[in-house]
């Protein structure tokens, strides 16, 4: 009754589907191969796959929490390497974070917030053991425009409260990105546009903190990057006592690494105790200029003689719910979704490279959901938004870390810093801060031999490197990335529509031995002769243009005469459907003729856009062949949608007006969807040209499939191994084309022939769809089979 009603709705629709039926009817039997009729998948089945179970259910639950993996397996061990790493992290952290709050026009004591809370929460939803969440550059350079520019629109606001509901905001949209499982959209943002963002963002950075190292007041550090260069050029006369301090401690910065670096090639048994050292240069030196800025300001505390940050609350003061409403979200609206590419890109890209460096995968996602919980509940101790830090990350890494709870040892390290050292932080000289910044920042610069390698990789990416770095110095950090991700992005769709598949022709390749990369001798190349009987011939598939970069001397012929084998270079959809199939028709009009050339008709009769000859001289001979077959090559295609289909149905009744009265096969090899394979055969290809009506008895024609061994006890291996026991067994001789069967008859194991060079063999793909080949080889050989029966 229900197969009765689906019928009735079919043919109300207009569809008939017994004639799909009917590709079962006119099976081949092969009498010692086991059949196999591949079906068509469901909307059921995709539905199905979607469709979580419960098992998916309580997997992704138990993914959110990735420290239950690895806790039960916590030891000693472990722990001191997590304890050497978290202080390591901590001392670092501490004047990082307070020089940071101040690129973020905050107090510094926001920065402290920051830090404690980005490694206490993260090591709970973490995949990266090297990874270090916290204030960063960037992001701080970000908050700051974000904080300066809302207290233009809300003067009653304090800016604490803007950077909160950034942060939470930021963070919950994040989150929202990785409990839905979308971190793969990060792979959107090439390698070239995030160094561009990272190169122009540190410029930005480095060229805002050096009127605040030269003393120099005045200047809008938040002006565009060349500005802010040109007026801190211009204030040079302006530069005060600070100078002596800022610049001695940058260049005292570097004099350490480079003397630690120098010290550890040369020593490398002790390389260890001059990493830390060089490590913890950052806490010597703001230790160093704080004594030296208290001597200084010890008897002017009303009016220090340097620029110091003064009191630096103790304990987390600001702690409460963070304020969010309409005015405040208004403020900030337009720089979100800087904020949360900010956040995305400086995290996944760091989190990745340190994966790969110590040999361990993240999960994307699972780190939006880390980062994302992190700034949600941050704001709520008075935090800004935070996310990965490269500088801080390296350390870790290189301190030995053993797991992601070295993040709570250094929560314990700020949090000491914030009860028991606020006091000392009184005299820190803001120089110094904006030294520890601008070193920061140096690092992340992309230095010329990277650019050099993206040259010789693909030199179409340097100039979105150089346009992201340029738009970022001369307007904005926020501009230069959506014109980074903007041009990435063009390129990506310029790359897909304007691709363009490669015509396939037949080479005879063998693999040969080689002693040496010399020329071979002659000896060799006899021996090689000697030798081809062993070695593997077989036919290649290289394009007739050599455009693939294969030898030009190597000779490379279409299998026939009107026979074309066409492969697509990125996929086969609504993008590029036209441009690969006007490739190739254009290509068939050039090197064919017309099958009958009085089916033009009169000229009068003859469309307007017909390329035909005025006149029909039937007597001309036109050495060129007519069109026989269309083999294309689909292994680089997934998925074809109905704009796709819909232009190889109008190309395929195009070339059948044009071989007309003959017919136009068309073979697909290499598919490997099953819903492009459904898609195909809801055009009707797959199938011998005209496809039979329903009912009709098609004959014996033949047809080639590929086989393969079923494996285990029936493997050709265990075959070999009875081979003393069937020697003098007559052998079954292989026939791919049996006659029909008995009435009755149907395959079973007894068919399988018992000679030693086969067993039990199974069809690789189904037999009622004769046109999808398994590769090129079996459909060519399928194309030259049916062109000889044509012409036989």
């Amino acid at each position: 009754m229900v197969a009765t009603v689906k019928d009735r709705l079919s043919r109300a629709v207009g569809f008939d589907k017994s004639h799909d039926d009917d590709d079962d009817d006119d099976i081949p039997s092969i009498s010692n191969t086991d059949l196999f009729i591949e079906h068509e998948p469901t909307v059921r089945e995709f539905l199905a796959e979607l469709t979580p179970s419960a098992r998916d259910v309580g997997r992704y639950v138990y993914n959110l929490f990735p420290f239950i993996h690895w806790i039960g397996k916590y030891n000693l061990t472990w722990f001191v390497g997590d304890l050497i790493a978290g202080v390591t992290v901590g001392a670092v952290v501490v004047p990082q974070g307070m020089a940071y709050a101040q690129l973020a026009s905050l107090d510094v004591e926001y920065g402290l917030y920051s830090s404690f809370m980005g490694v206490l929460i993260y090591w709970f939803f973490a995949t990266s053991k090297d990874i270090t969440i916290g204030p960063v550059a960037v992001m701080s350079q970000v908050t700051g425009n974000v904080v300066l520019k809302a207290k233009e629109t809300l003067p009653g606001v304090e800016p604490h409260v803007i950077a909160s509901a950034l942060a939470l905001m930021a963070g919950a949209i994040i989150l929202f990105l990785g409990l839905a499982r979308l971190g793969w959209l990060v792979e959107f943002i090439p390698l070239p546009a995030i160094c561009a963002f990272m190169t122009g963002s540190a410029v930005n950075i480095a060229a805002g903190q050096v009127p605040k190292l030269m003393g120099i007041t005045g200047i809008n550090t938040r002006d565009a990057t060349y500005l802010v260069i040109i007026n801190t050029l211009k204030g040079l006369p302006k530069t005060s006592l600070d100078a002596a301090l800022g610049l001695t401690a940058l260049a005292m910065l570097y004099l350490i690494r480079a003397a630690c670096s120098l010290m550890a090639k040369k020593h490398p048994r002790r390389a260890k105790a001059y990493f830390f050292l060089s490590t913890l240069r950052t806490v010597f030196v703001i230790l160093l200029y704080t004594a030296i800025s208290a001597a200084m300001n010890v008897d002017h505390k009303s009016k220090p003689r340097v620029s110091i940050i003064k009191d630096v609350p103790r304990g987390f003061q600001h702690a409460g719910v963070p304020t969010i409403n309409t005015e405040i979200i208004g403020a900030f609206a337009s720089e979100l979704p800087a904020a949360v590419i900010v956040m995305l890109i400086e995290h996944i890209s760091i989190s990745k490279s340190f994966g790969r460096i110590n040999n361990y995968v993240i999960d994307p996602s699972q780190e939006l959901v880390a980062i994302g919980i992190t700034n949600v509940f941050g704001p709520f101790f008075g935090a800004y938004p935070a996310t990965g830090s490269f500088s801080r990350t390296a350390i870790k890494s290189k301190a030995g870390v053993r797991t992601p709870f070295a993040g709570v040892i250094t929560a314990v390290v700020v949090l000491l810093a914030l009860y028991a050292l606020t006091a000392v932080f009184y005299y820190i000289p803001n120089a110094a801060l904006a030294a520890v910044i601008i070193h920061a920042v140096g690092d992340v610069i992309t230095p010329p031999k990277v650019i050099v390698q993206f040259w010789r990789v693909s030199p179409l990416e340097v100039p979105i490197f150089m346009a992201g770095v340029l738009v970022t110095i001369f307007t904005t950090i926020e501009i230069g990335i959506y014109t980074t991700i903007g041009i990435s992005f063009a390129v990506l769709v310029w790359r897909l529509f304007l691709s363009r598949g490669r015509l396939l022709g037949q080479a005879r390749i063998r693999t040969i031995k080689a002693t040496t990369a010399n020329e071979w001798s002659r000896e060799r190349q006899e021996e090689a002769v000697t030798e081809e009987q062993g070695l593997s011939l077989r036919t290649g598939f290289l394009a007739l243009d050599h455009e693939d970069g294969s030898n030009p001397r190597v000779v490379v012929q279409r299998p026939h005469p009107g026979v074309f084998i066409y492969r697509f270079a990125e996929g086969f959809n609504y993008p590029n459907s036209s441009r690969y199939l006007n490739h190739l028709t254009d290509t068939i009009f050039r090197e064919t003729k017309r099958t009958d050339p009085s089916s033009l008709g009169k000229l009068g009769d003859r469309p307007w856009n017909d390329a035909g000859p005025r006149t029909l001289k039937l007597d001309d001979i036109d050495p060129r062949p007519t069109l026989k077959a269309v083999i294309l090559d689909f292994s680089s295609v997934n998925n074809i949608d109905v704009t796709a289909t819909q232009a190889l149905i109008d190309v395929r009744n195009q070339l059948d007006r044009y071989a007309s009265p003959e017919t136009v096969d068309w073979h697909f090899a290499n598919i490997e969807n099953r819903w492009t394979k459904r898609a195909l055969a809801a055009a009707g290809f797959g199938y011998r040209t005209p496809k039979p009506s329903p009912g009709a008895r098609t004959g014996r024609w033949k047809r080639i499939f590929s086989i393969a061994d079923l494996g285990g006890s029936d493997s050709a291996a265990n075959a070999a191994a009875n081979e003393e026991k069937t020697a003098d067994a007559a052998p079954v001789p292989y026939d791919v084309e049996p006659g029909p069967p008995s009435e009755g008859s149907q395959l079973s194991d007894k068919d399988v022939p018992q000679n030693p060079g086969s067993a039990r063999l199974v069809a690789v793909q189904g037999l009622n769809r004769p046109f999808f080949h398994f590769d090129l080889q079996e459909a060519v050989e399928a194309a030259l089979l049916h062109l000889g029966e044509r012409e036989d």
